[in-house]
């Protein structure tokens, strides 16, 4: 029995040392067909998905494996112009051709057999498997040291639709997909343009992405691109499933609640965007690219300014200006008049608010932290409800709630009006992500305001106006143009100047070329 064991030890360790390479040969590939496979093999062969198809080229002894993940490649191309082409396509008057003393001629391979365009040579483990774990397929041929890779990916994607969050009244009805190659070709499609360069990455330590900026090279600052890319290269993480994770990894303060990073759906957004001078960065498996640099005034933007008349579309603007205010400081504002300075509001309005309050057992504060929390709530439950009931939802859940508090004595009514005003005015901000800070740093000057009244919101306001002053986007002031101050810029700001007015770039970015051409 022990000398049944001992032999048994003695031809597994002669096994291992025959298929496992040494250290030195792990990362490159030696043109010994079986010591290939089983490298191949050891690295991905214990995953069930991974397919090796071993077979014979045509009727030559030259043996070769294809090695595929089910479910990523496509199958169906696989078997036409992989599988049909090296076993159906060979015949005896080929032999010569093929065979170079006893090995098979990758160049035949190339260019006479396999009908693939993407068709790359790797002679590496590392980005063999990297390849295949995507979709590609590896073919590994006896005698050859380089394996091919051939682009037989799969990607399953919805189609082309209207972005969800950035819905416009005119305006293109496309939206980016997940996959990325798809997005690249809609920036593509958005015009000719030979200097508008796309770059490759790779992001994510485990499992890797693919992730891509894109900018008018003619137009761009040069540091502005090297700052892209250099934040890029620093990310340092397992994996990144969305890309709300890069602008978290690259944006300069992220203490700061204000997002230092565009996020949008729209094709049209992005390019318009980088014929300005900034970067767009796109990931593979979600359809919200980012731009960067931004300001907070890109926040209240929206790409239907610029589609409709100047005059429509400054008075827009100028309401979402007035509709963020409300959305940051109109319950704050109530509190501190009805708590603090009673004196400030006309008569009549004072008499009716003392009259509706009468009989309500809390606070101004409570009771508007009571509605907001609510509101707030509703909100929350409307996004994750399924889409038939959620609208329907959040009205009569408002509704309810509201006049219930009302008839329960719980708040005031003036109190359900102010909460219900700022509620709608938040829904008038256009970028999503900009509207969360104010919703959140609404109970902060409701507290300020709750304390010390007006003086408390005017500190609050001057706390916020210095720190928005001192961030930066990508070396950007944060509230440009105001500070620094840019008379030219402010034609695109609060009020949008008629397009034939506005002839040069914007002056912070510091553009290669800072006049538009037309």
């Amino acid at each position: 029995m022990r000398g049944w064991k001992s032999k048994n030890r003695q031809s597994q360790k002669s096994t291992k040392q025959k298929y496992e390479p040494s250290q030195d040969s792990t990362d490159h590939f030696t043109g010994n067909f079986p010591l290939d496979l089983e490298l191949i093999k050891q690295e991905i062969g214990h995953n069930s998905d991974v397919r090796f198809r071993e077979f014979n080229i045509g009727c030559t002894n030259i043996q070769a494996t294809i090695i595929f993940v089910d479910g990523l490649s496509d199958k169906e191309l696989i078997d036409k112009h992989i599988m049909k082409s090296l076993m159906l396509a060979f015949s005896n008057e080929y032999k010569q051709e093929l065979s170079v003393k006893g090995t098979i001629s990758k160049q035949f391979i190339k260019n006479h057999v396999l009908s693939i365009s993407d068709l790359t040579e790797v002679h590496d483990l590392k980005n063999v498997v990297s390849k295949v774990l995507t979709g590609s397929t590896a073919l590994l041929i006896d005698g050859s040291p380089n394996v091919l890779i051939l682009g037989t990916a799969k990607g399953k994607s919805r189609n082309i639709e209207e972005p969800v969050s950035e819905a416009l009244v005119r305006g293109p009805r496309i939206g980016f997909t997940e996959t990325l190659s798809d997005n690249t070709a809609l920036l593509r499609q958005q015009g000719q343009n030979h200097n508008l360069s796309i770059i490759n990455f790779q992001v994510g330590k485990r499992a890797k992405k693919e992730l891509v900026i894109a900018y008018v090279k003619e137009i761009a600052n040069p540091d502005l691109v090297e700052e892209v890319k250099k934040r890029i290269n620093k990310i340092n993480i397992d994996n990144i499933p969305e890309s709300g994770y890069i602008e978290q990894l690259i944006e300069d303060n992220y203490l700061s609640p204000f997002p230092q990073v565009q996020s949008t759906e729209r094709p049209d957004r992005v390019i318009s965007a980088v014929m300005e001078g900034r970067v767009a960065i796109l990931l593979d498996g979600t359809p919200f690219a980012l731009i960067v640099p931004v300001t907070f005034s890109m926040m209240l933007q929206s790409p239907e300014d610029y589609y409709e008349r100047w005059i429509p579309g400054t008075l827009i603007r100028l309401l979402r200006y007035g509709a963020a205010i409300i959305s940051l400081l109109g319950p704050a504002l109530y509190i501190a008049f009805v708590s603090f300075h009673p004196g400030l509001i006309p008569t009549k309005l004072a008499i009716s608010i003392i009259g509706t309050r009468e009989g309500v057992p809390f606070p101004s504060l409570i009771e508007a932290l009571f509605m907001e929390i609510s509101i707030e709530i509703l909100r929350e439950a409307g996004l994750r409800l399924p889409k038939p009931i959620g609208p329907a939802m959040g009205i009569v859940g408002g509704l309810i709630i509201g006049e219930a508090a009302v008839q329960a004595g719980l708040v005031s009514p003036i109190m359900v009006i102010v909460v219900a005003v700022t509620a709608i005015s938040s829904f008038a901000i256009p970028q999503y992500s900009a509207g969360i800070p104010l919703r959140t740093l609404r109970f902060a000057a409701m507290f300020c305001a709750a304390v010390f009244g007006l003086y408390g919101l005017i500190l609050f306001f001057l706390f916020l106006s210095s720190h928005l002053v001192k961030l930066k986007s990508f070396g950007v002031p944060y509230v440009s143009p105001p500070i620094p101050y840019r008379l030219s810029d402010w034609k695109d700001f609060m009020v949008r100047m008629p397009l034939q007015t506005m002839k040069r770039r914007p002056k912070m970015l510091h553009t290669k070329d800072p006049v538009r051409k037309g």
